[in-house]
């Protein structure tokens, strides 16, 4: 049997009208404290958008996916966060906000492949 360890992950959620509480999935976050692992993939669909908000700013919802993106991978993209350890900037990531790109409640599982497991949620949850 393969060593499996505890992650956590939380989906990305686009809200392109706040007031009206519509939302697409259009990435995940996973965190593995046991191998220090933090990391997101994005994708936005581009027509669930415009259907929910045909005026939307396509350009910014993007941007603030790709921001999620290089907060996860830390250096010169994570901002502030740079310093961070993995744990730190995953909470920074799912605490709740009122913006257009919101994160979802976070749920647990148990993996091998971190990393694998960000790509398998990806697909499954927001493609």
């Amino acid at each position: 049997m393969t060593d499996r360890d505890v992650f956590e992950y939380a989906l990305l959620r686009v809200v392109p009208r706040v007031e009206r509480g519509e939302f697409f999935n259009a990435g995940v976050v996973v965190y593995c404290r046991a191998k220090s692992f933090v990391a997101a993939r994005t994708h936005l669909d581009e027509a669930k958008l415009r259907v929910l908000d045909p005026g939307a700013d396509v350009t910014g919802v993007r941007a603030a996916l790709h921001a999620v993106e290089g907060v996860c991978l830390g250096g010169a993209d994570a901002g502030q966060a740079a310093r961070d350890d993995a744990g730190r900037r995953f909470r920074w990531l799912i605490a709740p906000r009122s913006t257009v790109v919101q994160p979802g409640p976070v749920h647990t599982g148990l993996t091998a492949d971190p990393e694998g497991e960000v790509e398998r949620l990806l697909d499954l949850l927001v493609r």
